[in-house]
């Protein structure tokens, strides 16, 4: 899940800190979680929402909305509940949507987690990433992704977990599933998936007090030639991006790889995104662009933990934001690509904390990277 940048208008990503949160007094870059200011209780409208004129209007937005490519809102399910009797802890957004954490005065201010925080992430990260595998199993020809929602509910319930997306800010569902176009925060609902979509399935689960975030890419059945080479490139720029990563080097530098690495072969990368900080808390810094930038994000260290989680576009970067006030989609209806780690700078490189399990799936990008053939588990 990401943090956005301006001057687009939402963002979990991979979160909203603030309305807006200045990066620094002498750049123009912001994080901007939430274009609207909330309403107290922070929980937006959703499909499932009740009627009357707020409803009929937000109907009309949807039918009159200039949707750019083939993708359409279907119906929500209500909003699925967390029980209160289980030994679960809730995040300090889970009953009103609006998160208590301040963040730090400057973004090159990183937490360093201690020894302890760092096994909890551990746990957390190995959490998201079983249930981010089984939901991609279930990401088949004919399944809703409201399916795969539930699917996701279910699975983190019984680790003992809470879903770290839902009422985030109102969010209304478990996880995000981004279908060709969408570029994040897809909402799940009824439509089902078809021969050749490509999805993103973004798992964000809150074990123990500690987030662990991560997401995949999804080929349904067969895809085209172009998607192949989307996906292989977005695999292989964040790979590369990762590798970089070492304490006493600078987050800014992250986005020039990435973007060095997509442009020559005719992708773009979203620049409205961003990854971000993790840990007790959902989103914070350091800030992490996934292009070329000066930004003061500051250097790592061993403990920090963040996301490095690329979005790689077939056309233009640009987003439109759906009038679900949640959903990207590319300004040109092009299809785009993400992957997610939550990664543990060490002592002398960096650990994936939601890397693959032996019992993870391999996909055909890791087979064929140029980068790094197989299973990418780190550095040092």
């Amino acid at each position: 899940i990401l943090f956005t940048t301006v001057p687009v208008s939402l963002a979990f990503t991979h979160t909203r800190l603030k309305n807006v949160q200045k990066i620094s007094s002498s750049s123009s870059t912001c994080l901007q979680m939430n274009k609207k200011k909330k309403k107290t209780g922070g929980s937006r409208s959703s499909a499932s929402s009740s009627k009357g004129f707020a409803g009929a209007l937000r109907d009309l937005q949807q039918n009159t909305f200039p949707y750019t490519g083939s993708i359409r809102p279907g119906k929500q399910s209500p909003k699925r509940i967390v029980p209160t009797d289980k030994d679960i802890i809730f995040p300090d957004y889970a009953l009103d949507g609006v998160p208590k954490a301040t963040p730090p005065l400057l973004p090159w201010m990183v937490d360093v987690k201690t020894e302890e925080e760092i096994i909890k992430m551990r746990a957390a990260g190995k959490a998201a990433r079983e249930v981010l595998d089984i939901a991609g199993k279930a990401a088949q020809v004919g399944v809703t992704t409201d399916e795969i929602d539930a699917l996701v509910h279910e699975e983190t319930l019984k680790r003992g977990a809470y879903p770290s997306p839902l009422n985030y800010h109102g969010f209304p569902k478990s996880c995000c599933t981004s279908v060709n176009e969408i570029i994040c925060h897809g909402i799940p609902d009824d439509r089902k998936l078809m021969e050749g979509d490509i999805i993103n399935i973004d798992i964000t689960v809150y074990l123990d007090g500690y987030h662990g975030d991560c997401s995949e890419m999804f080929v349904i059945g067969d895809t085209d030639d172009d998607a192949k080479e989307l996906l292989q490139a977005t695999y292989d720029c964040w790979v590369s991006a990762m590798n970089m990563v070492k304490p006493g080097r600078d987050y800014k530098d992250i986005g020039g790889i990435i973007e060095d690495y997509v442009t020559p072969k005719g992708f773009t990368t979203v620049r409205n995104f961003c990854g971000h900080g993790i840990g007790s808390v959902f989103h914070s810094t350091p800030n992490i662009l996934h292009y070329r930038n000066n930004e003061p994000a500051g250097q790592m260290a061993y403990g920090h933990t963040f996301t490095i989680e690329p979005m790689i576009c077939e056309g233009v970067a640009k987003h439109v934001s759906w009038p679900d006030e949640w959903t990207a989609a590319t300004a040109d209806g092009k299809r785009t690509a993400q992957f997610e780690h939550t990664l543990l700078v060490t002592h002398d490189g960096v650990e994936p904390l939601t890397g693959k399990l032996p019992t993870s799936p391999v996909q055909f990008w890791e087979e064929n990277s140029k980068i790094h053939k197989g299973i990418w588990l780190g550095t040092g």
